[in-house]
């Protein structure tokens, strides 16, 4: 646990308070919010992926420790060492890093919107990029809890990038009635990414859905559109 106790005292030193109290308020950890008690110290991304790299070489079992922290810098060094390990592994290796990472999960220990967005998609979207079969585990992401749905959906844009929306468009599909802000703004991307791959595919979806999608969805997919066909479509006219 040597290591361990090296990655503390280098977080100590990094720590700003001020920063911290920023981001505090920024990821809505106040009570009922969304990121209720989380604790921040105030170490900015960059600098994370710096400490990350430094102990890239933790244990599974130290990792967890990072990721069981309160602390939510820890978490997200934790997973960045988690995405270093997966890109240099092996078949059998990169299924373990995807079972540890969905127990992770189930456990609400990814429980932020940036958590997420920078693990989900190189972890669960990579390790599922060429199993077509496996891919059904996202469909039960989306009975999870709030962070379990959004990995079902982020983990998508690795397929999207490869221009494959099957499944980007299906768990959209689920996820259309979801109530909370931050799943109107992931379908709003995700979908919003679709169409820098292919147009048509995404205005085929928002035929069907744009008059029923949440507002902020549907700002967030339609954003690159031109203003004329905007408007269009936040006015129901299309």
């Amino acid at each position: 646990m040597e290591k361990l106790k090296e990655l503390e005292k280098k977080l100590k030193e990094k720590a700003n308070p001020s920063k911290a109290k920023d981001l505090q308020r920024f990821f809505k950890t106040g009570k009922g919010e969304y990121g209720e008690g989380d604790i921040f110290l105030g170490i900015i991304v960059p600098e994370q992926r710096k400490i990350a790299n430094e102990f890239k070489d933790l244990r599974f079992n130290e990792i967890q420790q990072l990721l069981d922290s309160e602390i939510h810098e820890k978490r997200m060094i934790g997973l960045f060492i988690l995405i270093e390990k997966f890109k240099k592994a092996d078949n059998k290796i990169r299924k373990d890093i995807f079972e540890f990472y969905l127990d992770c999960a189930k456990r609400n220990r990814i429980n932020n919107w940036d958590l997420v967005d920078l693990s989900a998609p190189r972890i669960v979207g990579g390790y599922l990029l060429d199993k077509l079969e496996d891919r059904k585990i996202l469909y039960g992401l989306t009975k999870g809890n709030l962070w379990e749905k959004r990995i079902s959906l982020l983990a998508t844009f690795m397929f999207i990038k490869e221009k494959d929306f099957k499944d980007a468009l299906k768990i959209s599909e689920i996820l259309l009635n979801e109530k909370h802000d931050l799943m109107h703004k992931a379908v709003g991307c995700m979908l919003r990414e679709i169409g820098k791959k292919d147009i048509k595919v995404l205005k085929d979806f928002l035929l069907i859905h744009y008059k029923q999608m949440p507002r902020t969805m549907l700002r967030y997919s339609i954003e690159k559109f031109p203003e004329i066909e905007r408007q269009k479509y936040l006015n129901g006219e299309v």
